[in-house]
């Protein structure tokens, strides 16, 4: 069979590519391929299920603007669909004076991504609503909310293949042969498509790689790793409470995370995976190890995060300096206060020149399109930037509602 489109990977990015291909283009057969059994296994699975507002992101980015209107759009698909979400809030806490003129540089940002009743809080204010929490000032933004993620890819995978789309499980990609027809081969066979849209997650790079010869970025993984908290203790966390970011370093830090199942997770540090898929410390791929510390744009960045990066693999090692990292926003919590839970890793792509892509990355070349970064809030943004990335591959500017 000729297929239209196929799409490689049944993540929420590549799930809502699909969904919106058919929706957009009802007659046209689509066919995504997974290598897993399943969808959201790995990065759209293993995240804090977090609704992100937008706060962070540089104004005019694809990620500022695909996570306003996604945000939008996966309130009003969860609202559809019944699938569980609360829009519960956060705080940002500045911890001490040092940390004022950051705070406020997210504030701006968020006043210029067009967020709506933003306010500070003293230390007074905030503790009204989060009383156990220590700091010197706060930012609340009402925006942000909690959501059950793999039940949104599993809706949006049913309404897909109600629309007559196929899915293709256990399928592992292992070439792309790019012509006037395109062949993507698998290791259960080929199949034929006109286009092809890649949203590969953690292997986006080999995925790239398969069509270009334009090497110039590298996926490093990144485990992130939580605890989670005593029933007993969970009462200290009223909502979401995240520290202010390291400037220096790429990650939002260490914070408290109310679940829609009830649950505090408290986490994720960020601490260099040694294979793509490791969700343990002790996970390790030797290729893929190999990979990482051969790569000339790694030991650049390991130069200008590299003490930071030892306290990441730190804390990931000792429990107390785990529970010390919180104990900023949070004094009461003890180390006996939390058990091991869940993790995932993310996929941060690096350049040759040690500079990471901090934005999301799509090409285009021909028929073929590249998701090649597409870290947090891909989730929050995932119906957004598959509305996108459909309508560059059927080269149209309309926008859908919900």
């Amino acid at each position: 069979m000729m297929y239209d489109f196929v799409v490689i990977g049944a993540g929420l990015v590549g799930l809502s590519t699909a969904y919106h291909l058919k929706l957009n283009n009802p007659a046209s057969k689509v066919l995504v391929l997974e290598k897993e059994g399943g969808v959201s296994q790995h990065q759209s699975g293993h995240n804090s299920g977090v609704i992100h507002s937008g706060i962070y992101y540089k104004p005019g980015s694809l990620k500022a603007k695909n996570c306003i209107s996604g945000y939008r759009s996966v309130i009003e698909f969860a609202e559809k669909y019944g699938i569980k979400y609360d829009l519960c809030g956060k705080i940002i806490v500045a911890t001490s004076d040092e940390e004022l003129p950051l705070l406020d540089n997210i504030y701006n940002r968020g006043v210029a991504n067009g967020l709506q009743n933003l306010k500070y809080l003293s230390r007074e204010e905030f503790r009204e609503i989060e009383p156990h929490c220590e700091g010197v000032k706060a930012i609340k933004v009402p925006q942000t909310g909690i959501i059950d993620y793999p039940a949104v890819a599993e809706k949006i995978k049913e309404l897909f293949t109600e629309l007559g789309g196929e899915v293709g499980f256990n399928h592992q990609v292992i070439n792309i042969k790019n012509g006037t027809e395109i062949t993507v081969e698998t290791d259960k066979g080929d199949f034929q498509t006109k286009k092809v849209i890649s949203c590969a997650g953690l292997y986006s790079d080999k995925v790239a790689n398969m069509t270009t010869a334009n090497k110039d970025f590298i996926i490093v993984p990144f485990r992130g790793e939580y605890y989670k908290i005593k029933d007993k203790k969970k009462h200290l966390v009223k909502h979401l409470i995240y520290p202010v970011p390291d400037p220096n370093f790429p990650f939002l830090g260490v914070h408290f995370t109310r679940m829609v199942d009830g649950n505090i997770e408290a986490g994720p540090n960020a601490v260099l995976a040694f294979k793509r898929e490791g969700y343990k410390f002790s996970d390790f791929n030797f290729a893929e190890t190999l990979d990482t510390f051969g790569y000339p744009g790694f030991w650049k960045i390991a130069a200008k995060y590299g003490k930071t990066g030892l306290g990441e693999i730190y804390r990931s090692l000792s429990k107390a300096a785990f529970t010390k990292a919180l104990q900023k926003l949070m004094p009461e919590i003890q180390e006996d206060d939390l058990v091991p839970g869940g993790s995932g890793v993310r996929a941060q792509a690096l350049r040759k020149d040690g500079s990471l892509i901090d934005d999301f990355d799509i090409i285009k070349s021909g028929n073929v399109i590249h998701v090649r970064n597409a870290p947090s809030p891909a989730a929050t943004s995932c119906l957004s930037i598959g509305e996108t990335i459909s309508n560059l591959a059927l080269e149209i500017n309309k926008i859908r509602k919900f």
